[in-house]
């Protein structure tokens, strides 16, 4: 069903469904678990509200981009909610501003450690809409964006200390995997920029490059040693090692096949389909961060959101 049959309420809610991309907010949820991996610690409440500050910034930078997009998007994409009319401007710039305003009270629930990344997160989020975008700078933007939000779920779930003691110590421990996570997100941000266009070669190949030793070192290279982790050739440190070389390999291959088609024919629809792929990797390469750090059962329930974003994808994609 479209967003513009039935009833007029589920015509709105298909509408804000379409604009806030919600079928990838399931690409959201495992930032914020792979940060607290990174630590070696279980996600708790303050992991959770981390979490939730997470989902409500990405949907902010989900309104926001539309807002700032329309006048672009009446021209290449006049579907979209904004330029059909199916939600007007004003309230779509005011959903940003309240979702922004939802991210940083859950940041602030979860410490103060929390709320200094989550301001600096939402600050580069709206940076990067209004501005940042359709700069050079765009990707390495987008890039810090979800390396920030992976460091969010970090200093929240870090062991109780002074502030800036366990900001420091849950950055330290998780910036690694944030360098992972941006690394991947700025390739796929540079392909997106000529996905309406399409016609390069150069920039589907270069993020099959960064898939590429990405996949390359979280499946090949040994899961860090932290404290209280199995001593190396121990059951439990192999096993985890093989789930992170597993999920890496199932990253590798989502991500890595649509960008070689892209490469080799660099249509718009194709184009299209290398980003769709970076943004569906996005969950394999949490879980294998997951994994990397310890926390086996975070990463296959990451992985477990995979059949959950299908089918919300089905349902509010238009037709």
């Amino acid at each position: 069903m479209s967003a513009r049959t039935g009833s007029p309420d589920t015509g709105r809610l298909g509408a804000w469904a379409e604009l806030l991309r919600v079928s990838a907010l399931f690409t959201v949820v495992g930032d914020g678990l792979a940060g607290a991996a990174a630590l070696g610690v279980r996600p708790g409440r303050a992991t959770a509200l981390a979490v939730g500050a997470s989902l409500c910034l990405y949907e902010a930078g989900m309104a926001l981009n539309d807002w700032a997009d329309r006048e672009e998007d009446a021209i290449d994409r006049p579907h979209r909610p904004i330029p059909s009319g199916r939600i007007s401007p004003p309230a779509a710039l005011a959903a940003a501003g309240t979702l922004t305003a939802a991210g940083l009270a859950l940041a602030a629930r979860a410490g103060r450690p929390s709320l200094a990344v989550g301001t600096a997160l939402a600050a580069t989020v709206w940076a990067y809409d209004l501005h940042l975008k359709h700069t050079p700078a765009g990707p390495a933007a987008m890039g810090a964006a979800r390396s920030l939000d992976l460091l969010l779920g970090a200093t929240a779930s870090a062991p109780a200390a002074g502030a800036g003691q366990a900001t420091r110590s849950g950055v330290r421990a998780a910036l690694p995997a944030a360098a992972v996570l941006g690394a991947h997100t700025a390739a796929v941000t540079t392909v997106s920029r000529r996905e309406t266009q399409g016609g390069s070669t150069a920039l589907p190949l270069a993020a099959l490059a960064v898939t590429g030793t990405v996949g390359a070192l979280l499946g090949r290279c040994p899961p860090p040693a932290g404290p209280g982790a199995p001593a190396p050739g121990a059951p439990g440190r192999t096993a985890r090692h093989a789930l992170a070389a597993t999920l890496a390999a199932v990253y590798a291959g989502t991500a890595g096949r649509p960008l070689l088609h892209a490469a080799l024919n660099p249509s718009p629809a194709l184009t299209q389909r290398a980003v769709g792929g970076g943004i569906r990797a996005m969950i394999p390469l949490q879980g294998a961060l997951a994994a990397r750090g310890g926390a086996v059962g975070v990463a296959l329930g990451v992985m477990g959101l995979v059949p959950l974003a299908r089918t919300v994808a089905r349902k509010v994609s238009p037709t």
